[in-house]
């Protein structure tokens, strides 16, 4: 027997004074079974940095064709597609080709680091290509703050973040690789 995703709901508060986005977000979300806190945990970090009314989770790792997040506008047009991890160009292309705006977040490890050397040059050429690393450390603290409901308070101000989980706070900083 096939097993199941693990349903997490998270209250999410995010203040972006960068943006000026100030809103709460109620999400349920499925993790997939081969998918670990640390993952799930970056899945929101790449929500709270993007935050907007039209940004969902998608079947992710479930279904090969869709993004882990995007954002669509009314008419369908796919506006923002964000993978996690180390894509092939295959699928950054794809991104590329379908959204206007197309995110990498990613683990700064050393697999980020291999991977960057061999793609480097194909992806600097896509124009519309952002690709940030998050500190390892930084996702195992907040890694080991999940529980099955979480609430999240996220402030955002001059491109540095602070999530509150269970009473703790935890800085997250984003190394911009490949900018817009």
């Amino acid at each position: 027997m096939a097993l199941k995703a693990t349903i997490f709901k998270v209250d999410l508060s995010i203040s972006d004074m960068d943006k000026h986005y100030y809103a709460d977000h109620a999400l349920t979300i499925a993790r997939h079974p081969s998918e670990s806190d640390k993952r799930m945990m970056l899945r929101i970090i790449a929500f709270a940095f993007n935050a907007h009314e039209q940004l969902e989770f998608t079947k992710g790792l479930s279904d090969v064709d869709t993004p882990d997040l995007w954002q669509k506008n009314y008419s369908g047009e796919i506006e923002l597609w964000i993978e996690l991890g180390q894509p092939s160009e295959q699928r950054i292309k794809k991104g590329c080709n379908q959204a206007v705006q197309m995110m990498v977040y990613s683990y700064d490890n050393n697999a980020f680091d291999e991977w960057w050397k061999k793609e480097q040059n194909a992806l600097n050429m896509r124009k519309n290509l952002t690709i940030t690393t998050v500190s390892e450390t930084t996702i195992e603290q907040l890694a080991d703050l999940v529980e099955r409901q979480m609430q999240i308070q996220v402030t955002i101000q001059d491109g540095q973040a602070w999530f509150s989980v269970n009473n703790q706070t935890i800085e997250v900083s984003l190394n911009k690789v490949k900018e817009v």
